[in-house]
């Protein structure tokens, strides 16, 4: 009996010694040497302001989806409406920038950020030209619409002039698998657009009435904006992308080309003659660098566990 506790004991020391290996290893790998990594960055980088460079023509990037309050979250690009707007109005009151050049490369966001920096735009003095290179879709047109002119590539992606508001609906999955929804609510629309329920035809009309809404004013703004007549906005509004070439037909632009082109306009009709810039363009700091690595960890983590849910044999397909 006593034989048999020895060994007992010495596999259970083993799996601890097995336990606290892997949590070591666990620990080092993934927040020790991430966090001192972040600390280099941070020691030995040259700190870097919101400001590059000196220049006559002021450039603010406007790249990845469109939010109110910016950030890296699992691999997607987001920009602040909040930095874009500051920058905006800085390049205004500074008196050595003479024109500010948007360079465009998103696919849209939030509608209320959209219009934040199209707002900020419109009230700038100086001349205000949108490049849009590769992507210039819904909010980030929205955006464009609002400069004194734009110059989109032949082949950039531009308009979808469109709202969605799509998401994945479970209740049929969970019923499959006998959980249930009990619903709790005080407001009959509480938890409209819930995964876990079918939305009622009355609910579904009533979400679409605020997307049209919403729609509406994206229409109105690039009519008011681009001087088109709204009927002729209204029949280009239907999410359709267009190319640079089929955008500039519509007149939903104004030229195609690239930067150089931006340039000769600037030079042509605004008297710059050799424009240089000044790049406006906001830089993480120790803090957001250090929320990235953790967000990119516990989003891999997170990726490996759902993909045994999300396997064939499962029925469950990642979208």
């Amino acid at each position: 009996m006593l034989k048999g506790e020895n060994v007992e004991r010495k596999r259970f020391t083993t799996a601890k010694i097995i336990l606290f290996t892997l949590l070591g290893v666990f620990l080092f790998f993934f927040i020790i040497l991430p966090l001192g990594f972040v600390y280099l960055i941070g020691s030995f980088s040259p700190s870097s302001s919101d400001v590059v460079g000196s220049g006559n023509v002021a450039l603010i990037p406007i790249e990845g989806v469109i939010t109110t309050d910016g950030g890296s979250y699992f691999n997607e690009q987001t920009i602040s409406s909040k930095n874009i707007v500051e920058f905006i109005e800085d390049a205004d009151k500074n008196s050595q920038v003479e024109a500010i050049v948007l360079e465009i490369n998103s696919p849209g966001g939030s509608a209320v950020a959209s219009d934040e920096i199209s707002i900020a735009v419109k009230k700038v003095k100086k001349p205000v030209v949108a490049m849009i290179r590769e992507v210039g879709a819904s909010g980030g047109y929205w955006v464009a619409s609002s400069a004194d002119y734009i110059v989109a590539h032949r082949m950039a992606i531009t308009g979808s002039i469109g709202v969605i508001s799509s998401y994945l609906e479970f209740s049929g999955l969970m019923e499959n698998h006998g959980v249930g929804y009990e619903r709790l609510v005080a407001g009959k629309y509480k938890d409209i657009g819930t995964p876990f329920r079918e939305l009622g035809n009355e609910e579904r009309d009533l979400l679409q009435s605020k997307l049209d809404v919403i729609h509406e004013y994206f229409i109105q703004e690039i009519a008011e904006n681009r001087k088109l007549p709204l009927n002729k906005v209204r029949q280009t509004a239907t999410g359709e992308f267009y190319l640079g070439v089929e955008a500039l037909k519509l007149g939903l632009i104004d030229e195609v080309g690239d930067k150089e082109t931006v340039e000769l306009y600037l030079k042509e009709k605004h008297n710059i003659e050799e424009p240089t810039y000044i790049t406006f363009k906001k830089e993480l700091g120790f803090f957001e660098l250090l929320s990235g690595v953790f967000n990119e960890f516990f989003f891999h983590l997170g990726k490996g566990i759902s993909s045994r849910l999300a396997s064939p044999e499962n029925k469950v397909m990642a979208v």
